[in-house]
């Protein structure tokens, strides 16, 4: 299936991948050799999956620059907002899941140079994919869905990168603005967990609790059944990357 390659914003470079090649490794791989930097969008032609990684140089120590991850997130959500129709139900499951209709079809990741959280990274990459069809082998996986599944065949993959990039670039602007509130209350607005307790997985074990919000480091608020409020830290999900790795 051929497609229009997507047309980013003019403050995004785009660099196409085809797969196997995921663009959020790929996106790594080029900052280390100094190839990639700010505003560099590594894009795959995959049209069974819209995926999506975009180079940031953060002026912030990593412990703050990981609310990239959420901010994606709500772009992610806005994006699929505006694309599909009203009975579709967007989620976000922390740290990184993206669920429509109940089930995950998609996810972000950050990845960022292995550094002390209280130092400023060189650089950070963060990266979605959504599965835009199912693979036929995962049929019966019901936990998981896709964007055709559940909001019809219309929508492409350069559809969702289009619209992403824009919602994307739209959040980052609100975020230096305004800072991370605005970005917190839309996540929690659709927060797995927010109106009824939900199991979370995190350091091997299954946390049940509701889910109150995030702090200033995007760990997870999560009030158990005890009463007790726990914080999930948000940077044991990242993807450190070793100065040099491939």
């Amino acid at each position: 299936m051929h497609l229009e390659d997507p047309q980013f914003p003019p403050l995004l470079k785009g660099r196409a991948v085809r797969a196997p090649v995921r663009p959020l490794a790929e996106a790594c791989r080029l900052v280390q050799a100094r190839k990639l930097g700010a505003g560099d969008v590594v894009w795959s032609r995959n049209t069974a999956r819209a995926e999506f990684a975009v180079v940031l140089e953060p002026e912030i120590a990593l412990e703050r620059a990981l609310q990239m991850g959420p901010l994606l997130m709500v772009a992610l959500g806005d994006c699929l907002g505006s694309l599909c129709p009203p009975k579709v139900a967007i989620q976000y499951r922390w740290p990184r899941g993206i669920l429509l209709n109940g089930a995950m079809a998609g996810e972000v990741r950050i990845a960022a140079p292995s550094v002390p959280a209280a130092e400023i990274p060189a650089w950070l990459a963060v990266g979605a994919d959504l599965d835009i069809a199912a693979p036929r082998e995962d049929r019966r996986e019901w936990s998981r869905t896709s964007l055709s599944e559940e909001a019809g065949p219309d929508i492409t993959r350069t559809d969702v990168l289009q619209s992403l990039a824009a919602h994307f670039l739209t959040r980052l602007h609100t975020w230096q603005e305004e800072g991370f509130r605005p970005v917190h209350d839309e996540w929690l607005f659709r927060a797995e967990g927010r109106e009824e307790p939900v199991a979370t997985a995190y350091g091997g074990e299954r946390i049940e609790g509701q889910v109150l919000g995030l702090d200033e480091h995007a760990n997870l608020l999560l009030k158990a059944a005890d009463g007790k409020v726990r914080s999930l830290a948000y940077i044991d999900s990242i993807d450190f990357v070793e100065a040099g790795a491939p």
